[in-house]
């Protein structure tokens, strides 16, 4: 018996980081939703009691460093599962990219071996395991569209996105997200972005009030230390997508296109000096 999971990418629409907690982490405000980048998971009972990942990349590591292995360990200790599994991660997404690859592979497999293993576990106590191996785990779990609260694990659904294009170009560097939230100061922000504009525009299904309201603090750190970030966005602007943000900690820039006529100059003007461009869809 296989299983299979999709494992989509997603961005940040509103990223807003207050101050810091006791725990070390910042208390955020962030309206995330998923794109039509995947990667895709196939997983199958092993014989003897181990966990096994094979890739078809070899720029990932495969053993505990995985966040799919970890959420595979993880939930075979809390449930007592005496049993293995094989891993197959067919890997689309960009690795520290802003796009929480990896918190989607880690989701995608509590999900799936939940169905192979026959545990019934609900989706909140998913959430909650997620919750313990990174903060955008939880989201990743459910998907959709949501405002995400504390550290990023409490989640409350709300109104998905019109329907648009979203350009993604990443430059070839990888950010650390724990490097830029370290560098990351509270009191030098100058004007916080407003998650409530963001869901009446959502509620509306205004595509000019989304583009008008998108907004990513951790862009005052990420743009100052990579200017080839800072570059990108301003080609992007430049090349006429609507709506321009870093995704997450980055280095991943989107660009929100309402018309298609516009898509191939977007597209070819990226490629010029950067490698990974993706045209996708907003999942629905």
């Amino acid at each position: 018996m296989k299983i299979y999971e999709k494992a989509p990418a997603k961005i940040n629409l509103v990223l807003d980081a207050l101050h810091k907690r006791e725990d070390g982490f910042h208390e955020v405000e962030m309206i995330m939703t998923m794109v039509d980048l995947a990667d895709r998971l196939e997983m199958e009972p092993l014989a003897r009691d181990q966990i096994i990942i094979s890739s078809q990349v070899g720029y990932i590591p495969l053993d505990a460093k995985n966040l799919a292995f970890q959420a595979a360990q993880l939930i075979k200790e809390r449930y007592q599962v005496k049993q293995g599994v094989y891993i197959h991660l067919d890997k689309k997404i960009p690795v520290a990219a802003g796009l929480a690859g990896g918190s989607s592979d880690a989701a995608a497999t509590l999900r799936g071996l939940n169905r192979l293993w026959n545990l019934n576990i609900s989706e909140h106590e998913l959430c909650e395991l997620g919750a313990e191996l990174g903060s955008d785990v939880p989201f990743c779990v459910t998907g959709g569209t949501a405002l995400a609260t504390g550290r990023g694990e409490r989640l409350q659904p709300i109104s998905i996105p019109p329907q648009c294009w979203v350009v993604l170009a990443k430059p070839p560097i990888n950010v650390s997200t724990a490097d830029v939230y370290g560098k990351f100061r509270v009191n030098k922000v100058e004007q916080h972005p407003s998650v409530q504009n963001m869901i009446n525009a959502l509620d509306s299904g205004s595509f000019t009030e989304m583009c008008d309201s998108l907004g990513n603090v951790l862009e005052s750190v990420t743009l100052q230390l990579y200017p080839e970030v800072k570059q990108l966005k301003e080609s992007m602007i430049r090349l006429g997508a609507d709506g321009v943000l870093m995704s997450g900690s980055g280095p991943t820039v989107f660009g929100l296109v309402s018309k298609e006529a516009k898509l191939s100059r977007i597209y070819n003007g990226l490629r010029g000096f950067c490698k990974e461009v993706y045209v996708v869809r907003i999942l629905t």
